[in-house]
């Protein structure tokens, strides 16, 4: 089996998982991800829409696979898995299936084998690319970020968690079920809400703005609705794809990086404290710091490359940050950043705190 890029490049290995569609190749864009652990979280992460997926750590599969509740969705969303060695035995006390039989039943092909350090490096030097897995003759290249993949993505109907008088509505553009986890507490309802539902519909004391794969100005109808909120002042949290979306609502523009940045160890500084904090990150698209209005100010920043990761307005309750606060497999240094948000809620809502 081979993996094609866009370049001409031809990368050779050995096919796991299913085999790629019939009649034609498993194509998409092929971006890499850092992560010594949490695969089962990257290939059910929503974020990965449209994307075949490279892992740079050296051994895949070998913590074999848990039941659907260690999920962020209900299904896989990748392309395709590039690994450089798979490991068909595996061992832990949660597991249910091998990689394997999971990428099967899922129809996502797989490739071991590969020099995952250079395509990596190829990755970092030329950007991301457009690429596809194929164990016949290639087909066409398909870039999924002409799409609204958060369309593709976001629930069709409303879903509630919960009972609780503070009600947080959860705008759901692809979001991780951890996001969900982190927010439903004894003092919260939390409204899960499609990626453009209008607002207005329900009765909701703040917004959480959810993570998402491609680019956010597909999102337009998300962003309309988000200046509405704006008018009322309701307060607003953005994670990831909402940092950008948030942004847009705010006036600012956004662009596509490089090569984005996914994995877990994504060093972040808050620029009011000046403290570093290891992240939890996957996104290919950043906000444009210089076209950020005078009433907004940047709040994290990358410290490996500079670029935004975090912006708040400086008297509204609008803040945002493009790394995942309740990361899963970690790391949780951040996972204050929900609390804080809920805590100002309580506060200003007069709620009696028993869990936050």
């Amino acid at each position: 089996m081979r993996l094609i890029l866009e370049d001409g490049t031809v990368f050779e290995g050995k096919g796991f998982g299913a085999s790629p569609p019939a009649g034609g190749p498993s194509a998409g864009e092929v971006v890499f991800s850092t992560g010594m652990t949490g695969y089962v979280e990257s290939l059910t992460d929503p974020s990965f829409a449209g994307q075949i997926l490279v892992c740079t750590y050296p051994l895949i599969g070998n913590y074999g696979v848990p039941d659907a509740s260690k999920f962020e969705s209900s299904r896989m969303h990748i392309k395709g898995l590039i690994v450089s060695e798979y490991s068909n035995t595996y061992s832990h006390g949660e597991a249910k299936e091998s990689l394997d039989s999971w990428l099967k039943r899922s129809g996502v092909p797989a490739i071991q084998g590969i020099d995952t350090r250079a395509l990596t490096k190829k990755l970092r030097e030329r950007g991301v690319m457009l690429g596809q897995i194929v164990d016949a003759e290639p087909g066409e290249f398909i870039d999924p970020n002409r799409e609204n993949l958060v369309a593709s993505v976001s629930p069709k109907d409303v879903r509630t968690y919960g009972s609780g008088p503070l009600r947080i509505l959860t705008v759901d553009c692809g979001m991780k079920e951890n996001i969900v986890r982190a927010l439903t507490r004894p003092e919260t309802t939390v409204i899960r809400v499609p990626w453009n539902y209008d607002f207005a519909r329900e009765r909701y004391d703040a917004i959480v703005l959810s993570n998402g794969p491609g680019d956010p100005e597909m999102c337009d109808a998300t962003v309309v609705n988000i200046r509405k909120a704006m008018k009322e002042r309701k307060p607003i949290l953005g994670v990831c794809l909402g940092n950008q979306l948030l942004a847009l609502a705010a006036g600012a523009s956004t662009y596509k990086l490089k090569y984005g940045h996914r994995g877990q160890n994504q060093p972040c500084i808050d620029t009011d404290s000046g403290r570093c904090y290891i992240t939890s990150q996957n996104h290919g698209f950043a906000v444009d710091a210089s076209t950020l209005p005078t009433s907004w100010r940047v709040w994290f920043t990358n410290a490996n490359d500079g670029s935004v990761e975090g912006i708040r307005h400086t008297s509204h309750p609008w803040r945002s940050v493009q790394f995942h606060p309740e990361a899963a497999p970690g790391p949780t240094d951040t996972s204050w950043i929900f609390d804080d948000f809920l805590k100002e809620l309580t506060v200003h809502r007069r709620i009696p705190v028993t869990h936050i």
